[in-house]
């Protein structure tokens, strides 16, 4: 029996009554996280994991019905057990594993191996049936360690005290990763830019370690930011916020870095190689892990990551979803 299915507002699971990341309202929603792509406005209850509770209310009102879960907390939902398990994508990201009779399938959302000082690690879970993205599912991607690319970026801000340092970055999960994995390397300050300030105390409010900052706001007209590390989202890039900062060198943080000519037609000067997401030994190596034969994939390259499945033993379907593998760049 399949557990999940898609259908028109998002995946399914119909003895359960519960929709997974949906796409539009529903009744019931099980979120694994709280990027755009996963977390919706308009249903009439919301489950999630705790850490993620703040998160979605700052993305989509203080007044969202949710209903948080411990890790590992089974509850019940209509004839199936659900519970959370840490993703390790952003703080809070879950896998969602549900269970019926002696059936366990475990969506995961988006996840990552690599460590993360961020967020929860991720915790393999054992189940018949795996759900899993293919956000950088080719062989080309292969992440460094997290300090190993702070340390170029460290390396970079500080070999150039002579103009302001501007490092684009996703606001929710890749900044804060970012703040936390310099700050085990340096005490400086940074400034944000208020979109990346607001997530920014949901995370330190959740007891997450970073270097200090400071939002930069109308008191910093004049203020000529030399020798300063600025984080922004991309949306900010080439935008008139960027017209306060003189001669900056700028770089971008991203998955997508991998790939230099990524880099050069997005317009930035450097570029670091910095995921939220498994690369494509974390993704073998974690569908391997969970013993599923049957491989059901979501959003990336599916395609790919599908017929090295199946040249390896494995059963792969593909849902059709709304899940964007862009997330990083956008």
């Amino acid at each position: 029996m399949n557990l999940i299915r898609t259908a028109p507002e998002g995946l399914y699971c119909e003895l359960g009554d519960f929709y997974i990341d949906p796409w539009r309202p529903v009744r019931q929603a099980v979120i694994t996280h709280a990027h755009s792509d996963h977390a919706q406005w308009g249903s009439k209850t919301y489950y999630a994991s705790e850490k993620c509770v703040p998160l979605l209310q700052l993305r989509l009102g203080e007044g969202l019905p949710i209903v948080a879960k411990k890790w590992g907390e089974k509850f019940r939902l209509g004839n199936v057990w659900v519970s959370f398990h840490p993703a390790g994508h952003i703080l809070g990201s879950a896998q969602v594993r549900i269970e019926y009779k002696d059936q366990v399938w475990v969506a995961s959302g988006d996840y990552k191996r690599t460590p993360d000082p961020s967020c929860e690690p991720f915790e393999v879970q054992p189940c018949d049936t795996f759900i899993s993205e293919a956000t950088f599912a080719l062989p080309i991607y292969k992440w460094d360690r997290g300090e190993t690319t702070a340390q170029k970026i460290l390396k970079w801000w500080q070999d150039d005290p002579d103009h302001p340092s501007l490092l684009f970055c996703y606001a929710l999960g890749k900044a804060q990763r970012i703040l936390a994995e310099l700050q085990r390397l340096t005490d400086k300050r940074v400034f944000l830019h208020g979109a990346v300030d607001t997530v920014t105390q949901v995370y330190r409010n959740a007891g997450i370690a970073m270097l200090p900052t400071r939002v930069i706001g109308p008191e910093e007209k004049t203020y000529s930011f030399k020798g300063d590390l600025i984080l922004a989202p991309p949306s900010a890039h080439r935008s008139p916020w960027m017209k306060r900062f003189k001669e900056p060198q700028t770089a971008f943080a991203s998955g997508w870095m991998q790939v230099r000519g990524t880099r050069r037609r997005k317009g930035y000067e450097r570029g670091f190689v910095l995921s939220d997401h498994a690369d494509w030994s974390e993704l073998n190596q974690t569908i391997e892990e969970t013993g599923a034969r049957d491989i059901y994939l979501t959003h990336g390259r599916t395609d790919v990551l599908a017929r090295y499945l199946e040249e390896n033993g494995k059963n792969v379907w593909l849902f059709e979803t709304e899940y964007t593998a862009e997330e990083e760049a956008s």
